[in-house]
């Protein structure tokens, strides 16, 4: 007699029906491995020779798991390993669960041969929610091609530190700006707002929560011992915007502390707040070894016991990348240590997933669909625009763009003129473009460009996307570099004009995750001998265009006082050459604004444009207190006048909502995009406030003597904030409300609200 198929077999039942039914099958042991990362680590992941291997494969597969994590292959190898394991998954184990495969994916998917997009902080300075939207949504279709379908991505985390190594990771220094973008990146990823998976895309993760871009001396993973109330200002409103408006699967704590409890054991953290209080009811998923941290770096637990203990019943639901300590989860069961009904509802909920994204029915990949994917036009072009959108202009004494056929010899010199840095979590795209290339090309034949490389920052750094990965950093030698800049300024002499190009590498700036992998830094100044190159090269009395590559703000206090034009090119990803050149040669307006403030040393840290009124208040002895940037700063190669902004009452009452509208004309001759910026300032409060705090944004394209009416619409949102006793409340009283270009003073217009 036939045997009857299981009901979580059948694809006509609900969802709901089907993990209940799955769930009653599995062995608490099989439930275990659910909730656990599978992932052998390193480069080397899952050899060959381990699928030819029956004892081998059962041994790491024949439980199931939740996941298989990272490791980067090109599309082909990717697709027929994942197409093995899923095979052996749902042909050999007893219950044939499919795996959900993971990937990283901040600015592209960390693989060979995917779109390499500017790096996050780079790509913010668009403060465009749409081109956002679209972005991660290529990110996500390119990784569903190949069997990804969880990405740990987008990175929230508000940045106050820009000595921290994963500054570029993040969108900048402001909550507000943070969430919308979040949401964006979010709502691309998964191609909802519903908190399911669209058919061609993954499931999104927030993450760090929380505090983590806030660490104590810069460095990464260390304290962030914040007051409650700079916590829910600062560190956690993008979080709560997202889960509100577009529902993310997972979200991931972060490795720091938060008076004096890490956040993989914090149960106010993990349940009070993300569970209870704002009601999130996807998965919380670990970071990568966050709960052994637990018990070997944090000392909050003895042992790797204890520390599964306190993870899981913290709220950590999911142990990635691999089953290190929550194997001991059966056992813990048996001990009353842990609850089965905690188990079940992560089992469910892993299940869920799985069974949403359609992997019992087809859990595998197609090789030619993967390719074509990748391959898309579309793809490149957006990456261009974005890069387009993304760059800064930080100054221009009249020098840009330039004229094609004015300068017949142009040098293009510096560490960052054929070295293409990605930053950190790249892939590596099919075709990329430096910026030497890039310049020779829009040059023309009229122009002859010259290189010469000025002075090297490492001398480990390969064109490999995996750089950012590697250990050890090797310095250049001094003696070495001074010879380089000699050679520069005899190729400099030669030229007409002369474009610097320095910053960083992943090697500089990047994420530090132990004592031989450190990425953070103590200064903000340029790396080596590129002072030395600057000076060598501003000596010789040609123009100087410096073109900036770089993951962190950088305090080039010598340089703004030396050369007429500066371009902050963040890491623009792989059309970084045309995209650059495009904005040099005029071919395109730069647009891009600053999400993060430019101190001008070190030593002004914590700087950030939504300070307290006492803070920033007083010079030091040795330097003002202004910083060399500010955040939402940027030029252009036309002018946008602003006029007075109107309230269309002076008066609310709490509960209500005003129009605001602003003027905004392109007074200039060439056509722009501008990003209008909406500030408020609570005057009087019962706790103290930021000077001003962004509460509004638009990005907008002009024709040359072109109006447009820009609206905003104040009301509690905007308004509202954590007051005495801590609730989340708008007090009456007046507000300023500022409209302009930039965070700078003098680039505001003021209105006043009153609120009773």
């Amino acid at each position: 007699m036939k045997q009857n198929k299981p009901a979580y077999k059948d694809p006509k039942l609900p969802v709901k029906e089907r993990v209940k039914d799955l769930l009653k099958r599995m062995t608490i042991e099989e439930k275990a491995a659910q909730l656990m990362g599978l992932w052998n680590g390193g480069v080397e992941d899952f050899k060959p020779e381990i699928f030819e291997d029956p004892v081998k494969m059962k041994e790491i597969f024949g439980k199931g798991c939740n996941s298989v994590h990272p490791a980067p292959f090109g599309i082909k190898a990717t697709v027929e390993m994942r197409n093995k394991i899923q095979k052996y998954l749902v042909e050999e184990t007893r219950l044939y669960i499919p795996a959900i495969f993971v990937d990283e994916g901040q600015h592209g998917m960390m693989r060979p041969e995917s779109t390499v997009f500017p790096q996050a902080i780079g790509m913010a300075c668009s403060w465009d929610c749409e081109i956002f939207e679209k972005i991660y949504g290529i990110i996500a279709h390119e990784m569903r091609s190949r069997g990804t379908h969880h990405a740990l991505s987008p990175v929230i985390d508000t940045c106050r530190d820009p000595r921290w190594g994963r500054v570029e990771e993040t969108y900048g220094e402001d909550p507000y700006l943070n969430g919308m973008l979040a949401c964006a990146a979010v709502k691309g990823l998964q191609g909802t707002v519903t908190g399911k998976v669209a058919k061609n895309n993954v499931a999104a993760t927030l993450k760090h929560f929380t505090g983590h871009g806030e660490p104590e001396g810069g460095q990464n993973q260390g304290p962030a011992n914040y007051s409650e109330r700079v916590l829910r200002d600062y560190h956690m409103p993008m979080f709560k915007r997202c889960i509100d408006k577009v529902k993310p699967v997972s979200v991931m704590p972060s490795y720091d502390e938060v008076d004096g409890v890490p956040s993989h054991a914090n149960k106010w953290l993990l349940k009070d707040v993300l569970r209870k209080e704002w009601g999130f009811k996807g998965m919380i998923v670990s970071d990568y070894y966050g709960v052994d941290q637990l018990f070997n770096k944090h000392m909050v637990a003895e042992d790797a016991r204890e520390a599964t203990i306190t993870g899981f019943n913290s709220g950590v639901q999911y142990e990635f990348p691999q089953a290190n300590l929550y194997k001991m989860l059966p056992k813990l069961v048996k001990e009353r240590k842990v609850s089965i009904r905690d188990i079940d509802k992560a089992v469910e909920q892993a299940l869920t997933l799985k069974f949403e994204l359609g992997l019992f029915e087809n859990p595998y990949s197609d090789l030619q669909n993967a390719v074509k994917v990748s391959k898309s036009p579309e793809h490149r072009a957006t990456a261009l625009k974005a890069a387009h959108e993304s760059i800064v202009l930080l100054k221009n004494d009249y020098l840009l763009p330039l004229k094609k056929g004015k300068y017949k010899k142009i040098a293009v010199i510096g560490p960052c003129a054929k070295g293409l840095s990605f930053g950190g979590y790249a892939g590596e795209p099919y075709k990329k473009v430096n910026l030497f290339d890039g310049i020779k090309e829009k040059a023309g034949s009229g122009t002859e460009v010259l290189f010469a490389q000025g002075c090297r920052l490492t001398i480990n750094t390969s064109n490999s996307y995996f750089n950012w990965k590697y250990d050890e950093i090797k310095f250049a030698s001094r003696e070495e570099n001074l010879k380089l800049i000699e050679e520069a300024v005899r190729i400099g002499k030669k030229a007409d004009l002369i474009i610097l190009a320095i910053g960083e590498n992943e090697h500089l700036c990047r994420e530090a995750w132990a004592k031989t992998h450190i990425g953070d830094n103590m200064t903000l100044d340029l790396f080596g001998e590129q002072n030395d190159l600057a000076d060598a090269i501003t000596a010789i009395g040609k123009p100087v265009v410096v073109y900036l590559m770089n993951g962190r703000p950088l305090a080039i206090n010598k340089l703004v006082e030396k050369v007429p034009a500066i371009l902050e090119g963040w890491y623009m990803g792989q059309e970084t050459g045309i995209a650059a050149a495009d904005i040099i040669f005029g071919d395109v307006n730069p647009s891009g604004k600053l999400t993060i403030t430019f101190p001008k040393s070190a030593g002004q840290i914590p700087m950030f444009y939504n300070h307290k009124p006492t803070a920033q208040f007083m010079d030091y002895i040795s330097q003002d207190i202004n910083p060399l940037f500010h955040f939402g700063y940027g030029l252009s190669y036309t002018q946008f006048k602003y006029g007075v902004p109107r309230l269309k009452k002076k008066t609310i009452h709490k509960g209500e909502y005003v129009m605001l509208s602003v003027e905004v004309t392109n007074t200039g001759k060439v056509a722009g995009d501008e990003i209008v910026q909406m500030y408020i300032r609570d005057v009087v409060s019962s706790v103290t406030r930021p000077v001003l705090e962004l509460k509004g944004f638009r990005r907008i394209s002009l024709k040359p003597k072109e109006k447009k009416n820009v609206v905003f619409y104040i009301g509690f949102d905007e308004l509202a904030f954590h007051n005495i006793d801590m609730k989340y409340v708008v007090e009456p009283g007046k507000f300023e409300i500022m409209t302009g270009g930039s965070s700078k003073e003098g680039d505001l217009q003021k209105t006043e609200l009153v609120v009773k």
